[in-house]
């Protein structure tokens, strides 16, 4: 399996107001904590280690091109 950057979520932006109101509310630290655990979740749904470093990688090479 290779990982796929094209967009591939229905409603992108319903996703995006989704993600935004799970964070309503919650502290810098609550809020981060959720992203961590979300990400968790996502990367053990996902399995494939492999993936999860191509898309580590991808991250990466992301964050740094904006800097």
């Amino acid at each position: 399996m290779t990982l796929n950057l094209d967009p591939n979520i229905p409603d992108p932006d319903g996703f995006y107001d989704e993600l935004l109101a799970a964070h309503q509310g919650l502290s810098k630290a609550d809020s981060d904590a959720l992203n961590a655990r979300l990400i968790l979740v996502l990367a053990n749904h996902v399995g494939d280690r492999d993936v999860l470093r191509a898309a580590l990688a991808a991250a990466q090479r992301q964050v740094v091109s904006t800097q």
